[in-house]
């Protein structure tokens, strides 16, 4: 399953930074297209013959520099703590420990201790959650991050839930869960509801892996 879009609230909205990142590829391609023409010119005066051909020029041009600036952000420049701070987004990538304890609904009180794998693959555009645990997985198919004012994130996402094929006795479902992460993005808790095949809920804490 591939990554998917997710939403960024009371955060630094996408557009804005496409907006940023426009200015700064028009002002850096007509830095360019100077140096350039200097070094032709300087090249000129030496008695070297040279020009700029239409192909050169598209090269140079503002919309391939923003392409580029545009697939920095979007994989590496975002992540440096302190922009990431300013933008107020958490780098969540990576592999996490999970611990959970499930209960079986409204007619149930008996809680089953579990644990897991929380895999997260994340872009400035992208997220992915996936959950693996013995007896199956999950995928996120939406979600939302959120700056807490009060310190840390908060983490929503719907997830869809399949069983292994050795596990009979598990059906299929979808969920949804709500995860506080904390402002060192080291760790996080929150609550998860089942249904549509599953009707339980139950707590999770995750805990990043080196």
């Amino acid at each position: 399953m591939r990554s998917h879009e997710y939403v960024l609230l009371d955060g630094i909205s996408r557009a804005k930074i496409g907006r940023y990142l426009g200015t700064a590829a028009a002002a850096i391609s007509a830095g360019i297209v100077y140096l350039v023409l200097r070094v032709i010119d300087l090249a000129g005066r030496y008695g070297l013959h040279a020009h700029l051909t239409p192909s050169v020029m598209a090269l140079i041009g503002a919309g391939t520099v923003y392409l580029i600036l545009y697939w920095l952000f979007d994989r590496h420049l975002w992540r440096i703590p302190w922009l990431a701070s300013l933008l107020k987004v958490p780098d969540l990538q990576g592999q996490w420990r999970c611990e959970g304890t499930s209960y079986g609904g409204a007619d149930d009180a008996s809680a089953r201790d579990w644990t897991g794998t929380v895999s997260i693959a994340q872009s400035w555009d992208r997220l992915r959650i996936r959950l693996t645990t013995e007896q199956s997985g999950s995928d996120s198919v939406v979600a939302a991050l959120m700056h807490d004012e009060a310190g840390g994130y908060r983490l929503f996402y719907n997830y869809r839930n399949d069983a292994r094929i050795d596990q009979p006795g598990l059906a299929n479902h979808v969920g949804f869960c709500d995860m506080t992460v904390s402002a060192d993005q080291q760790q996080a808790e929150g609550d998860y509801f089942n249904g549509r095949g599953r009707a339980t809920y139950g707590r999770m804490r995750w805990r990043r892996q080196p």
